[in-house]
Order: C-alpha cells, then sequence, then structure tokens
C-alpha cells in the first residue's frame, strides 16, 4: 500500500510537469506565429500549473506572458507594466537571451509610443512611457531627460523637477558624437544613424569628407528649468542656489551665464538680468541673440540709445534678423506718442504755430527712419502683414501715394491668407 501511494504521487508529478511543459511550449509556438488568442489560451492554462511548477518552467512561462501582454493587439500603458513586471520573474540563466531580446522590445515599445504621443500633446502619458524605458534600462539617462522634458510640458513641474534633480546628480550631458559625410551626387553634407554606416559610404565612395561632431551639452538646460520650477514654486533662493553650482563648475559656459540672466529676469530684476547679458556679450560679442535681448531690455527701461545700438548691432551680425528690424522700427516710433502730446498742448499763437510745425517736421522724420528697418524686415519675411501694414500706413503718412498704394495692396493680400 505504501509503495502504491509514492507510486502515484510520483505519477501525478509527471504528469503536472508534461502538461506544464506542452502548456508553455503551446504559447511559445502560437505567439512565434501571431497566434495571440491561442497563446492566451495556452498561458491561461499552465498559470493554473504555477503553484507546482519549477523554477525553469516558471522562467519561461513568464517570459512567454511578457511577450504576450506586449503583442495583445491594442496595448495600453497597462499592458505594458504587466510585461514589465513578468520580465522581472524571470529568473532562470537559460532565459538570458530572451530576456534580452524582450527588454530591447519593451524599450522600443516605450520610447516611440512616448514619442507618437508627444505629437497628439498627451504629455502626461508620453512622460509615463520615457520614465518606465528609463526604468527598464538605466543606462540610457536620455529617456529620464526625455520623460523630464515632457513633464513640463504636462506642467507637471514636482515631477521634473525630482526628474532633472537626479539628472543632475549623475552628471548627465546628453552628449553625443554625430556622423556626417558630403554625398558625392547631391553635394549635401548628410547625417548617418552611426560610424559604421558612415564609414561603409565613404569606402564605397558615395560619400566623402567625412566628420565627426559632438552635440551640446543639456546640462545647462537642466539647470535652467531646475532654476525655473524653483522660481514657479517661489523658491527664489534655490533657484539661484542652483545656478551657483551650475556656474562654478563651468564659469565659461555662457548658456549656462544666459540661464541666470533669465532667472533673474523670471524674477524681476532687470537689473541684474541686463548686467549679466552684458557679461556675455563679452564672452560671445558675435552673438546675435544676447546683442538682441540687450536691447529688449535696454527698451524696456526707457534706454532709448543703447537699445537702438544693440539692435543695431543684431542686424549687422544677423542681416536677415526680422525681429530685431520691427524692433527697431517699434523703438523709433514710440517716440511719436510724446511728440503728439507736445502738439496737443499747443496754442493758436504764431509761436504755437511754429512750434506745431518743428514738432511735425519731427514726427515726419521718425516715419522716415523707420522705414528702412521696415522694408528690410520685410525683405527677410515677405509674409509678414504686420510690418507690411505699418508700413503702407507710414506711406500714407509721408504722403507717398505709390508706395501706400503698392504695400496697402500687400497688406490686403497676406491678411486675406491668414
Amino acid at each position: 500500500m505504501k509503495t502504491y501511494f509514492v507510486f502515484a504521487i510520483a505519477l501525478t508529478l509527471s504528469f503536472s510537469a508534461i502538461a506544464q511543459k506542452k502548456e508553455i511550449k503551446t504559447a511559445t509556438k502560437e505567439l512565434a506565429k501571431g497566434n495571440y488568442e491561442k497563446a492566451g489560451v495556452a498561458l491561461d492554462a499552465a498559470e493554473a500549473l504555477l503553484s507546482s511548477m519549477d523554477e525553469k518552467y516558471k522562467s519561461q512561462y513568464y517570459l512567454q506572458r511578457s511577450i504576450y501582454y506586449l503583442n495583445t493587439g491594442d496595448v495600453d500603458f497597462s499592458d505594458v507594466m504587466k510585461s514589465i513586471e513578468a520580465l522581472k520573474l524571470v529568473t532562470d540563466p537559460a532565459q538570458e537571451q530572451g530576456v534580452k531580446d524582450q527588454t530591447q522590445n519593451l524599450k522600443a515599445h516605450l520610447v516611440n509610443t512616448g514619442s507618437s504621443l508627444l505629437k497628439s500633446s498627451d504629455y502626461k502619458t508620453s512622460a509615463d512611457y520615457f520614465e518606465n524605458a528609463y526604468k527598464l534600462s538605466p543606462s540610457d539617462t536620455v529617456y529620464l531627460f526625455y520623460a523630464a522634458s515632457t513633464s513640463v510640458n504636462a506642467k507637471m513641474y514636482d515631477r521634473s523637477l525630482a526628474m532633472y534633480e537626479e539628472l543632475r546628480t549623475l552628471g548627465f550631458t546628453g552628449i553625443e558624437k554625430n556622423y556626417y559625410a558630403t554625398n558625392v551626387e547631391t553635394q549635401v553634407e548628410e547625417l548617418f544613424g552611426s560610424k559604421v554606416l558612415r564609414d561603409v559610404s565613404v569606402k564605397t565612395k558615395s560619400h566623402v569628407n567625412p566628420k565627426d561632431e559632438l552635440t551640446e551639452s543639456k546640462f545647462p538646460e537642466i539647470i535652467k528649468n531646475i532654476a525655473l520650477i524653483y522660481v514657479q514654486n517661489g523658491d527664489n533662493e534655490k533657484a539661484l542656489e542652483a545656478m551657483a553650482i551650475a556656474r562654478e563648475q563651468d564659469p565659461e559656459n555662457v548658456n549656462l551665464l544666459l540661464t541666470e540672466a533669465n532667472v533673474y529676469y523670471t524674477m524681476g530684476n532687470t537689473t541684474k538680468f541686463k548686467e549679466l547679458l552684458e557679461i556675455a556679450v563679452q564672452k560671445d560679442p558675435s552673438n546675435p541673440e544676447l546683442q538682441y535681448n540687450l536691447g529688449v531690455i535696454s527698451s524696456e527701461i526707457d534706454d532709448f540709445e543703447n537699445s537702438k545700438k544693440y539692435y543695431l548691432k543684431a542686424v549687422e551680425l544677423k542681416p536677415d534678423y526680422t525681429n530685431a528690424y520691427i524692433n527697431l522700427a517699434a523703438l523709433i516710433l514710440g517716440q511719436e506718442e510724446s511728440i503728439l502730446s507736445q502738439m496737443n498742448k499747443l496754442g493758436s499763437s504764431a509761436a504755437d504755430d511754429r512750434k506745431y510745425d518743428q514738432l511735425k517736421e519731427k514726427r515726419n522724420q521718425l516715419y522716415l527712419d523707420a522705414i528702412p528697418h521696415l522694408e528690410n524686415a520685410i525683405k527677410s519675411d515677405p509674409a509678414n502683414f504686420q510690418a507690411v501694414k505699418t508700413l503702407s500706413n507710414i506711406y500714407s503718412a509721408v504722403g507717398d501715394t505709390q508706395k501706400y498704394k503698392e504695400f496697402k495692396a500687400l497688406a490686403e493680400e497676406l491678411e486675406s491668407k491668414q
């Protein structure tokens, strides 16, 4: 009787192992063929045997379950998370390659879906996908950067701040090497996905002049966003503290200097903002954006001469700088209000009449001074309706009927297209 009892248990265990192996084998086979419904049925049958399953079969089960969750048709975020959790339970070293392959599949799905969600402006869900891509593959810190940036777009500032702080602790820069070569047929320089592909193209003589370039560091952007989030939260001291640490590490970095300037600007400290911009100009005198920003801030504090000087320098450095031309014209035309105020206060005496004529001439000269800047703005941006409309009005005011009609017609044409 005792011998029979042991035999019965052994027989039961043997049938159980056979059943386990059969269901998992079926699931693997159906998944490979794309028959996900049949694979699901087999996996459900195997799941019923989990309590008696040895580690080898459990690992096989969880790996196939992970693959199944990622291929259930309309895969949503919860399916992806189930797939990740199942993959964590694969412990058998024999499944190492399968785990690597599935990890790559999951990572690709998370990144691709996160990217596609950006196009539909679903920033919160996109951030969830990027963050989990990073958690799945912690060496790919760029995904944490994407998650942090996308969280800012979703206005989840505290979540974003935690990610940016982690990136700062990790020393993330995001610097990558890009591989270029010039297409022999088109003479256009092209970017390659890898050094290998570029080198092969050069070797086959379809491309020449190979060139490697490093991308700019994302560290200044990280510090800027950390600082701006602290400002958003009303913690200006922490914002400036973050900037001080960053600039101490890289004192010659103009981007960090500009970030600190922007923090002060956000705080309403235009004096400090202007001071830092002027330092930045000394470090990078050929940067038109710096000159333009100094023009803007000088205009805001009614420093007409310096504002004009900076705008003129900006267009000297960048001849097609449309906004600088428009701001130059606006700066000049902004003086009209003062002249009109003086004209309206005059009486009807002979002296007042002479003064009126002088002011009228001065006003007319403002219009003439603004014309070249508006014309340059239109030259660099022919579809700029506001510049065309303003120029039309100015030509009307100075009595140039031909030019007035020309630009009035152009303004009406542009307006009809808006």
